[in-house]
């Protein structure tokens, strides 16, 4: 993986603009680290929704977050309109690598970048289940070529 500092916009396939809001501002006058997360929370599951990896409530399996990271490169702050941009790292048989770049406008470089690993599981039962087809069609859009 390339040095996350130096990737763009270009390196992510799924973008979605997030206004942010005042109330996301910490005492300091820029986002708050947590605010951070949420946004990358919410392109993932914008897209698993968007494209039917996912129905709320009547999904037979959901994902479950395992493992995630956050790394902070620049300050975001109030009113700016953060372009977060989604990719998928690694699809296993029941997991997926969702990586994110959060990028503050007219800057080429993420001012934060991250991941989400989420293990599918049966709704019922919570244990692990294999990704079916439909998903796995819905998510490889977004998979990047391992090197």
């Amino acid at each position: 993986m390339s040095d996350r500092k130096t990737e763009t916009r270009d390196d992510y396939r799924y973008s979605l603009s997030i206004p942010v809001r005042w109330m996301d501002c910490d005492a300091y006058g820029h986002v708050n680290n947590v605010i951070y997360y949420a946004m990358m929370d919410q392109v993932v599951t914008v897209y698993i929704l968007e494209t039917g990896v996912i129905a709320m409530g009547t999904s037979p399996s959901i994902g479950l977050c395992v493992s995630s990271a956050c790394d902070f490169h620049q300050s975001i702050a109030f009113p700016e309109i953060v372009d977060a941009r989604l990719r998928i790292g690694r699809l296993g048989n029941k997991s997926v690598r969702y990586e994110i770049g959060l990028f503050r406008p007219g800057e080429e470089h993420p001012a934060g970048t991250g991941h989400f690993v989420h293990v599918y599981v049966d709704r019922q039962t919570r244990r692990p289940v294999s990704l079916t087809s439909d998903q796995r069609q819905a998510l490889t859009p977004l998979l990047m070529e391992e090197v």
